[in-house]
């Protein structure tokens, strides 16, 4: 029996605060009531224009009667400091908390007093609600660790015992690093979702299957083998047969093998990994079997191989790299990883591709495109005059291209001996110009898209930020862009500020 008077409530207060959550209890509970139980109708009740018939259930506790098992579904949906907090009420409802399904704990939760618990009183009771817990299978489970540091193999122990209860959907929050019970969670099959954002190490079997997860989140974990012989050479397979989404953000993937995740139902994969704040090399590479992927995103400084097998379904994809100009020795094959990305995602209809820093050190990386043949829209922040003009030409069916942070090396012979991309006399129906600076090779730019675009139907030029306090006439500048030739005849031209004014 978890005591509660062990936490040092006032008990009067608690009482009252309890009572007052057993309000929202009693909602849950009205649609078990209808379907369980009949109850007793005053036949005294007022009638109100012969047509309402008031209901009033006897002084008979019909809800005490409730099996515990479908008393402890209803209080799932509770927090589970208030279901336990039904233990006051009398003694038919001590034990009755123990059946929950869903736990939802987190140290942040205020009690009847107003304050937070004390580290040490929040421990007991994690501890021993989960030694009186009666399910041997748990449904849910989120734990919340925002304000304490705790020892590790303390947080170890409560993930490890959930785990063990063949939980179902697992999320964790927790700023600080623990050991985390690797062995348990690749032996858990009855996992459908995994989130874990948290600061600790994985290790990583030979083989691993969660047979059940369908949903996966990861965010700062480390990656590591559980083989730590350099001579090693064997693929780490981790596979999700029914997995449909898999996220992981600001992890370290330090395997020395490569990892392969086998993934046959995947529709959305979305990665941001910078290996270039560890210290450590990692010449490995990330292999994903997915033919069902349909949304890809990949965010990162490209330092370890993304290889996409059996992709041909994707339809949406996102690329953003940002890379460390320290590292001299990554520039050299920056080019052709890009490339190498970019030709796996080569059958995308929508590409959003953000360069920071890129083009500087790899100008090469358009030079030897793919063809795009079923892009419609694409997103490009950083990008040369070059690159534009060659991803435009590889880009057969483009229907809306957008830059942001415009164009650069740019100038008119480029423009006048260039031919016309396949897209502009046929496809493309909307350019929208984003942090338009009024430059000259911007100009020019706006100049042979209205040239040459002949379904064009709006062009867009959001001005940047700062040309409202400078000295230039905005006036004359629209003037002057209006009065370009314009190839399509019913094309409109909207000038906007960065702010959508």
């Amino acid at each position: 029996m978890l005591h509660l008077h062990a936490l040092s409530y006032d008990s009067i207060r608690y009482r009252h605060f309890v009572l007052s959550k057993i309000k929202l209890f009693n909602i849950v509970t009205n649609r078990v009531r209808t379907r369980f139980f009949v109850v007793g109708m005053d036949s005294n009740a007022a009638t109100m224009h012969g047509t309402t018939k008031q209901l009033k259930y006897g002084a008979k506790d019909i809800i005490s009667q409730i099996h515990d098992s479908i008393l402890g579904h209803i209080l799932s949906f509770l927090p589970t400091m208030e279901a336990v907090q039904t233990s006051v009420l009398s003694t038919r409802w001590i034990d009755v908390w123990t059946s929950i399904t869903n736990l939802k704990l987190n140290d942040g939760v205020l009690i009847c007093s107003g304050k937070k618990m004390q580290k040490e009183q929040y421990e007991y009771f994690v501890n021993t609600m989960l030694l009186h817990l009666a399910n041997l299978s748990i449904q849910s489970f989120s734990l919340c660790l925002t304000c304490f540091h705790y020892e590790s193999s303390q947080v170890s122990a409560w993930i490890s015992s959930i785990l063990e209860r063949g939980v179902q959907r697992l999320e964790i929050q927790y700023a600080n690093k623990i050991f985390f019970p690797s062995h348990t969670l690749f032996s858990c099959n009855s996992l459908v979702q995994l989130v874990l954002q948290m600061r600790c190490t994985l290790s990583v079997p030979i083989f691993a299957c969660l047979p059940n997860l369908q949903t996966l989140g990861l965010s700062g974990i480390k990656l590591v083998s559980d083989h730590e012989s350099s001579t090693y050479s064997k693929d780490l397979v981790l596979s999700f047969p029914i997995l449909k989404v898999f996220e992981a953000k600001g992890c370290e993937w330090s395997t020395k093998q490569n990892l392969c995740i086998q993934v046959p139902l995947l529709e959305r994969f979305s990665i941001a990994m910078w290996n270039s704040l560890s210290n450590e090399s990692c010449k490995s590479s990330i292999k994903i079997f997915s033919p069902h992927l349909t949304d890809f995103s990949y965010k990162g400084d490209l330092e370890q191989e993304i290889i996409l097998l059996n992709t041909l379904l994707i339809r949406t994809a996102s690329v953003v790299i940002v890379i460390d100009e320290d590292r001299k020795e990554s520039m050299r094959r920056l080019g052709f990883q890009v490339h190498k990305l970019l030709t796996q995602i080569c059958e995308v209809e929508q590409l959003k591709l953000l360069l920071y820093k890129v083009l500087v050190h790899a100008a090469d990386i358009f030079t030897h495109l793919p063809v795009f043949g079923k892009l419609t829209y694409l997103l490009l922040n950083e990008v040369t005059g070059e690159a534009l003009l060659n991803l435009l030409h590889n880009s057969p069916m483009l229907n809306t291209l957008i830059l942001q942070n415009g164009v650069f090396d740019l100038n008119e012979d480029m423009l006048t001996s260039a031919s016309v991309p396949q897209c502009f006399l046929s496809s493309l129906k909307v350019f929208q110009f984003k942090g338009f600076n009024v430059h000259e090779h911007e100009l020019l730019l706006a100049k042979f898209v209205m040239a040459n675009a002949t379904v064009l139907e709006r062009m867009t030029l959001s001005t940047a930020f700062w040309l409202q306090y400078s000295d230039i006439d905005m006036e004359k500048v629209k003037e002057q862009i209006l009065s370009f030739p314009k190839r399509s005849s019913f094309v409109m031209i909207e000038f906007s500020h960065v702010n959508g004014s």
